[in-house]
This record gives C-alpha cells, sequence and structure tokens, in this order.
C-alpha cells in the first residue's frame, strides 16, 4: 500500500470514506482541515502515527458492495446528491433540534450556563448555513451544471457575473471552516455531547441529534472541498 503518511487526510477519505472514522476517533478533521498530510497531521495532534496508519490500512482494505465511490460521479450528479441528501438533512433537523435546545436552556440552563451558549452557537449555524444552502443552490452548482453539459456536447458556456468558479468555491471553503469551528467549540461545550447525569431524555436526546448533526456536516463538508470542488476547477480548466 501507498504511503499514507505523505497523503492528504482528505484525498484519502475522497478515496475511502470508512477512512473517516478513524481520523475522526484520532481527532484529526478530514473535512475542513483535509488538505495537510497525515504526517503533518499527527505531528500537528502530538500522535503517535504507527498505530493510526495501522487502523486505516485494515480499514482501507476492507471491501464492500455497498461503498460509494462518489469520485467516479460527475460533478453534476455529485451536486444534485449533495442538495437531496445533505441539504435536505439540514432544512429538515435545524427546527427539531433548535426546539429540543430552547426547551432544555429553559429547563436546565440554571444548573448548566453552557447550553445558552450551545444553543446561540447553533442558532447562528443555523442562520448562516441556510444562507449558505441557498448560494450553492441559486449560484454555485446551477453553474457547475453547465459547466457539464459544456463538456458533454463539446460547447461553449457563458461566463458568470462571478468569474471563475473558483472565486465562490473559496467563499464555500471559508463558511464551511466557520461552520467547522463553531461546532468544535459546540462540542467542547458539551463535553464532546455527553450528557450531564441530571439530564432528561430531552436533553439525552438534544445531544445525540447534535452529534448526529455534526458527523453529517463532516461528510457534507467532504464532498464538497475534498470531492466536488477539485472536480469543478478541473473540469472548468479543461473547457479553457
Amino acid at each position: 500500500m501507498e504511503n499514507l503518511k505523505e497523503e492528504k487526510i482528505g484525498d484519502i477519505v475522497a478515496k475511502n470514506f470508512k477512512a473517516a472514522a478513524i481520523f475522526s476517533k484520532y481527532g484529526l478533521d478530514f473535512c475542513c482541515g483535509g488538505q495537510i498530510t497525515v504526517e503533518e497531521a499527527v505531528k500537528k495532534k502530538g500522535l503517535q502515527s504507527d498505530k493510526l496508519i495501522a487502523e486505516l490500512e485494515e480499514v482501507l482494505e476492507q471491501k464492500s458492495a455497498n461503498d460509494i465511490d462518489f469520485n467516479s460521479w460527475p460533478s453534476d450528479l455529485l451536486a444534485s446528491y449533495i442538495v437531496k441528501t445533505h441539504h435536505r438533512y439540514v432544512r429538515e433537523k435545524v427546527p427539531v433540534l433548535q426546539t429540543y435546545l430552547d426547551k432544555i436552556c429553559r429547563v436546565h440552563g440554571e444548573r448548566h450556563p453552557e447550553l445558552f451558549e450551545i444553543n446561540k452557537l447553533f442558532v447562528e449555524s443555523s442562520s448562516d448555513l441556510f444562507h449558505h444552502l441557498e448560494k450553492e443552490e441559486k449560484i454555485l452548482f446551477p453553474f457547475i451544471e453547465k459547466l457539464e453539459e459544456a463538456q458533454n456536447s463539446k460547447g461553449d458556456y457563458n461566463q458568470p457575473g462571478f468569474g471563475s468558479v473558483q472565486n465562490p468555491i473559496s467563499m464555500m471553503i471559508h463558511e464551511h471552516e466557520q461552520e467547522g469551528d463553531r461546532f468544535a467549540k459546540i462540542a467542547d461545550l458539551s463535553d464532546q455531547y455527553t450528557a450531564p447525569v441530571d439530564a432528561c431524555s430531552t436533553y439525552q436526546v438534544a445531544f445525540e441529534m447534535l452529534r448526529e448533526f455534526e458527523q453529517d456536516l463532516h461528510k457534507h463538508i467532504h464532498l464538497e472541498n475534498n470531492i466536488l470542488f477539485p472536480k469543478s476547477i478541473q473540469l472548468e480548466a479543461s473547457l479553457g
């Protein structure tokens, strides 16, 4: 197997998403922070690389008929999948999760004041995410579809007002980093989504939903940062 230490984290996960679980286990960011090598990430965290590499190799050698090779998908199909899967997830889960967070702030906030900060961060995140999804669906993704159409028909495409596809992509990546930072703070404030001993069932469900929301966000950002965006930049370059 190739020297995994010298590969970028995001590239490894792009080839096999099972690797994401190993990186998450060791606290290594594979989505927003995926553009550094395994060796660099391990040094930054002060970890020993041998055990991590061994676990990575074991996971990467496993084959499954259910594995999805997103790398093989054309950009427009991947963009559509992201909208129908991850954008829909955000829109469906935010109202439910917000209701739970508001409730546990009212009931448990006096004993656990960190809940108010968690709630504040989630409100900011959900508001910014909704705007982010709209920009992707109305501006960036339609242009990516036009690039694919131009490639398939060997025709031309109209240059958009924002110029190169790299311009909105840079903005999306910056916004991804902001959300990654917010959820890192939420994870710290919640002790990695660990409900306290006096937590009611709503409290426990809210924290579990936050954990799942962050996991989905990581996969969502990974598919864009490490697969869709590089594909789109390469596609635009190939069209001249």
